[in-house]
């Protein structure tokens, strides 16, 4: 019975519209892409907080504008 070989294909990065393999990268580059990461991680992280402080200002506001007195 023939058995099959997994042929993996080398991991790669795509930046600034180049392909780089992970393996071919220095230990240096390699560290600053995972900090790149990161910090992109982080950036989505406050993009979610953001949208939900957003959400409950325009609630406390529309809560505001119920409780005023009428002009």
């Amino acid at each position: 019975m023939a058995e099959e070989q997994a042929t993996e294909q080398p991991r790669t990065v795509n930046i600034d519209g180049q392909s780089y393999r992970l393996d071919q990268l220095s230990k240096n580059a390699r560290q600053q892409l995972a900090n790149l990461r990161a910090a992109d991680g982080e950036i989505r992280r406050l993009e979610r907080q953001l949208a939900l402080a957003r959400t409950a200002r325009s609630a406390y506001a529309q809560v505001l504008k119920q409780e005023l007195p009428e002009q």
